[in-house]
């Protein structure tokens, strides 16, 4: 039996979340309800009052009441549920969390769940869940459940999605508990070997598949078990959020594309702290310049006015390539050392000279020698001593690069267990 948090505005949305809990009780498990409203008085008795959830954040509670303010209420109860659900979470005193709500409901719940690890359950029926739901979710594996229709009262569509939601959290703590525990089949049994297993995380696109996937079958031959990421910008910073955790024994950074979107525009960027985590956090690494020739577009028309004259490449119909200028690869070059000097831990640079990327090799539509070289230089000239760089005369994909970055991350690895 698992205790599963359900919390939610109980002034207005008091109903709905009383039968997702007594649907949840029904299936064996307990309940911990937490009110997170403000405004008018609960229409659901809680187990966690507002004002408890208030006081753990450093809310006044009284003082919200009185302003009326609902963009402050918002912000403020999503700060005071964060630290209490965290607290739960931490105490082991929940076991899943399951909410439903509107605009402000959705804003309080995510923003508590998004401070949640990765793999514990959390479920979010929202108004709001068929649109554009990245500042809700952000890094993390929150399940969002369109409500259909609006949170406001139990009638046919809405008590079938609410039992669905209440079936599916439940779902999730209940196998979690069973594969924790399972001695079954054998692709559980393999899951359970990989767990047990230290994590590298890799960054990766469809321009340096071969050579990272030619490394991870390295790394797993060495005991690692081998997380990737697609450098889509989210996927970027989902790993970044990853290594901060902790719970990375090594970063094996090939792609780092995103940089390209970031300076130049691009829709693909991981935002400006990107390099950093491994930096911080002194996990060992290895930094190749993969794919940072290429700033991602959507369709052709979606190109700014400014760049044109630039080289394009149409990789599919809904993403067009530019190819980075030497000022622009120089940039990266400048911002890269500054990340990369930042280190806590063992770093090595690779750099493949003939060629960042697929289409980049000699011969290919983004060939620009001259473009690589000012990254080369830059890099160099910034890059503080003690940093490892090497250099190869071959294309990222080339399996002598690919065995160089296992080999060099290995190392790394070796040389933080001894210090």
């Amino acid at each position: 039996m698992a205790t599963i948090a359900v919390l939610g505005t109980l002034d207005t949305k008091g109903e709905e979340h009383a039968f997702v809990a007594d649907l949840i009780r029904r299936r064996g498990h307990q309940t911990l309800v937490i009110d997170v409203g403000a405004l008018e008085a609960p229409k659901l008795k809680p187990d966690i009052t507002r004002e408890e959830v208030a006081r753990s954040g450093g809310v006044d509670l009284a003082g919200l009441v009185a302003r009326k303010d609902r963009g402050e209420t918002v912000a403020a109860m999503a700060k005071a549920a964060t630290a209490m659900l965290s607290k739960l979470v931490a105490e082991k005193n929940v076991d899943g969390v399951i909410s439903l709500g509107g605009g402000g409901g959705t804003a309080i719940a995510t923003a508590a769940m998004r401070a949640l690890p990765v793999g514990f359950p959390k479920l979010m029926v929202s108004t709001l869940a068929s649109g554009n739901t990245a500042q809700y979710v952000g890094v993390k594996d929150i399940v969002m459940m369109p409500s259909i229709v609006d949170v406001a009262g139990l009638n046919r569509i809405s008590r079938q999605i609410l039992t669905q939601a209440a079936g599916a959290v439940c779902g999730m703590v209940e196998f979690g508990v069973q594969a924790s525990a399972c001695s079954g089949t054998d692709t559980l049994k393999r899951g359970h070997q990989a767990a047990d297993k230290p994590v590298i995380v890799a960054s990766m696109f469809g321009n340096t598949t071969d050579c990272v996937q030619a490394a991870r079958k390295i790394l797993e031959a060495a005991g690692y078990e081998v997380l990737v990421f697609h450098a889509t910008g989210i996927g970027g910073r989902t790993m970044e959020s990853l290594i901060e955790s902790g719970l990375v024994s090594g970063v094996l950074d090939i792609t780092t594309t995103e940089w390209a979107d970031e300076v130049a525009g691009g829709f693909l960027t991981a935002g400006p702290t990107r390099l950093e985590a491994a930096a911080k956090t002194g996990t060992p690494a290895i930094v190749t310049p993969g794919c940072i020739d290429m700033v991602n577009f959507h369709g052709p028309e979606s190109v700014p006015a400014k760049f044109k004259g630039r080289k394009f490449y149409p990789h599919n119909p809904q993403v067009t390539l530019m190819r980075t200028t030497p000022e622009e690869n120089a940039a990266m070059g400048k911002i890269f050392a500054e990340k990369l000097n930042a280190s806590r831990g063992p770093v090595t640079v690779l750099l493949p000279l003939k060629g960042f990327s697929v289409i980049a090799a000699p011969g290919g539509p983004f060939h620009d020698a001259p473009a690589d070289a000012a990254f080369v230089t830059a890099l160099k000239k910034d890059l503080r001593a003690g940093i490892e760089v090497i250099e190869m005369d071959c294309l990222v994909n080339d399996p002598a690069f690919a065995q160089a970055c296992a080999a060099a991350l290995l190392k790394n690895i070796g040389k933080a267990k001894q210090t």
